[in-house]
């Protein structure tokens, strides 16, 4: 997959393609679909797909201050992306300037003077352009117009508890999902459990005297950090090719019992004996296990600790761990 920010420097020769556009925070299960689409497609008329994404979020450009949670970085996006098929991942830096530009100048400046489209795939609600005034509506016009096909495909729904109800999979009811702790119901918008990335940082040691060594997450500004409590996970190294993951049970919060003020996010990996200072790690949240409690003592905590390791271990190893690494 070619990776590409800008639009300033295309290959030489570069002709007609099949695009998909959006932001595409977390990829999830419709966001799936219309990748699956625009590659379809692409495939169908034997040219490139590519996927067009923006960096920053656009709300923090338009409402300075209104960043939303982030499900997926820059690099985790473009490896879930290419993994579906995509042939080229473009960044396009949104700017001021940009986020000023008109609907039907961003359809022809950018699609078909850069991009020379044959084919546009987006969400039945995406809007584009000046104050999001471009619709799926206005793509389909301009697209008669300018002679490329548009399709807008249908947001993915399921049948909510409330009869009748609904839900749409889409990024703001997965960031509300985590926000509550429900990693269950957010894996299961996303296609997989919902992963925080982060690089292991020395905490206050307080686990490795409790007997529960832990590796202190320093995560993204912007991170989507699962509510205060503790989760069964799945914990990677990202910067070590072929490891497989080894399951830790990981508190998020600011650990009570000992009067603590710093919200963290600490692993403790089963069944390992080494050090990951420094080093860069996934989390994969599957299951929460419990609220963030307030003990009366070390010794209650220690026990209750205990049970979670041996939760953990039932959900995600039941074959009683695997060696790998851990910290202090």
């Amino acid at each position: 997959m070619q990776r590409w920010r800008g639009l300033d420097s295309l290959p030489g020769g570069w002709g007609r393609c099949v695009l998909t556009i959006g932001v595409f925070d977390g990829v999830h299960l419709g966001h799936q679909e219309l990748i699956h689409r625009a590659v379809s497609m692409a495939g169908e008329r034997g040219l490139p797909s590519v996927l067009l994404t923006f960096d920053p979020h656009p709300s923090e450009v338009v409402r300075p201050g209104s960043h939303p949670a982030q499900l997926t970085t820059l690099r985790r996006k473009a490896e879930l992306v290419e993994r579906l098929g995509i042939d080229v991942f473009c960044v396009l830096p949104f700017t001021p300037e940009l986020s000023k530009m008109p609907a039907d100048e961003f359809v022809h400046e950018i699609l078909i003077e850069k991009l020379h489209v044959a084919a546009v795939v987006v969400g039945e609600n995406f809007a584009f352009g000046h104050r999001a005034l471009g619709n799926v509506d206005l793509l389909a016009q301009l697209g008669h117009r300018f002679g490329f096909v548009t399709e807008g495909a249908k947001l993915i729904t399921v049948p909510n508890s409330a009869p009748g109800d609904e839900i749409t999979f889409s990024s703001t009811y997965i960031r509300a999902c985590i926000d509550a702790g429900d990693v269950t119901a957010a894996g299961a918008a996303l296609g997989r459990p919902h992963r925080l990335e982060g690089i292991v940082v020395r905490g206050d040691r307080r686990g490795h005297e409790l007997g529960f060594p832990t590796a202190n997450l320093s995560t993204p500004r912007y991170a989507a950090v699962p509510a205060d409590g503790v989760y069964a996970c799945r914990f990677s190294l990202l910067n070590t090719a072929g490891g497989a993951p080894l399951p830790a049970a990981v508190s998020v919060g600011t650990n009570p019992t000992f009067s603590g003020r710093e919200r963290r996010v600490e692993a403790f990996v089963l069944d390992v004996e080494a050090d990951y200072y420094g080093q860069r790690v996934a989390v994969d949240f599957v299951e929460r296990l419990r609220d963030m409690e307030r003990f009366a003592s070390s010794e209650a905590l220690v026990e209750q600790m205990h049970r979670d390791v041996a939760r953990t271990r039932e959900l995600l190893d039941p074959r009683g761990g695997t060696p790998g690494g851990r910290s202090g």
